[in-house]
């Protein structure tokens, strides 16, 4: 009987993954703010795609990236894509500050602009394949992103997060805590929310991104109410109805219910689930187009 050596046996078994993630130390940044940059590319890059995955607070790029919840670079080993992961120098990120609500303010969505330019020119990306993605904390930069550099991004998963604008500080402080809005109070009409989208970039006319909205019904951090409140504010960027063209119970699993308005927003309400949503990859991705 033939017995396999230890080479062969390291020869043809499981092939071991070289890929890690790796940090940026300058990505051409111009921004006053100066989050980290950090960069997955898969072993096998099989998709000139990018997906951004933003950190929750009180988290980072390494421990975000590690997170079994958060299953971001599975997807880029499974189906080949690039992902950016923007590490935050405070506990949040800046959703707060003028600098951060306005196109090339200079604040924190600034600098994750700047990573995903330098992402696109250093690994190929079509730039029509740039996608977003974050929960919490991270979830209200998507949205930011969405509002203030609509021209870079193509469509957005957001898990558990606030309209865009939402958190402003009357003060101009930067990551700064609004309780009126993480408690639910933060209650306006379509026009107002769409505005203040609308506001962040104003001589913005072109294709806004694709906006998919996750939030759970029993959110203790950030008041369910803020579900539908964004699902306010797209809408009205859209010009879509408020109310849905489609509804799938049980969607994509059970206690979940999913409602699109249109080709361009969809919602998804978790019954019974608190803070936060867990990412929900194949969802996301097919959202995507990945």
């Amino acid at each position: 009987m033939h017995i396999p050596t230890l080479v062969t046996a390291l020869t043809f078994g499981p092939a071991v993954l070289a890929a890690q993630l790796k940090q940026i130390s300058n990505y051409n940044n111009n921004a006053q703010a100066k989050p980290g940059m950090w960069v997955y590319v898969p072993d096998s890059v099989k998709s000139d795609a990018l997906v951004v995955a933003i950190h929750s607070c009180q988290s980072s790029a390494q421990s975000y990236f590690q997170n079994s919840k958060i299953p971001w670079h599975q997807g880029s080993d499974r189906k080949g894509y690039v992902t950016v992961w923007p590490s935050s120098t405070s506990q949040c990120w800046d959703v707060s500050s003028k600098a951060s609500l306005t196109h090339n303010g200079g604040g924190d969505s600034n600098a994750i602009a700047n990573m995903i330019k330098y992402a696109i020119t250093t690994y190929n990306i079509d730039p029509k394949k740039v996608y977003i993605t974050g929960g919490s904390s991270g979830a209200m930069m998507s949205n930011v992103l969405a509002a203030t550099y609509p021209d870079l991004i193509t469509a957005v998963s957001l898990y558990s997060g606030v309209p865009a604008g939402c958190f402003v500080s009357s003060s101009g402080q930067s990551a700064a805590w609004n309780n009126t809005c993480s408690g639910g109070q933060s209650i306006s009409t379509a026009q107002h929310w769409g505005d203040v989208v609308r506001g962040m970039y104003p001589s913005y006319n072109g294709t806004r991104p694709r906006m998919q909205i996750w939030h759970g019904s029993v959110d203790g951090t950030l008041s369910p109410n803020n579900y539908n409140e964004t699902i306010k504010q797209w809408t009205n960027v859209f010009g879509v109805s408020m109310t849905p063209t489609s509804t799938k119970p049980d969607t994509p699993e059970r206690n979940y219910r999913m409602d699109d308005f249109g080709p361009n927003v969809e919602g998804i309400w978790a019954v019974g689930v608190g803070h936060s949503v867990p990412s929900h990859l194949d969802a996301s991705e097919a959202w995507f187009g990945l």
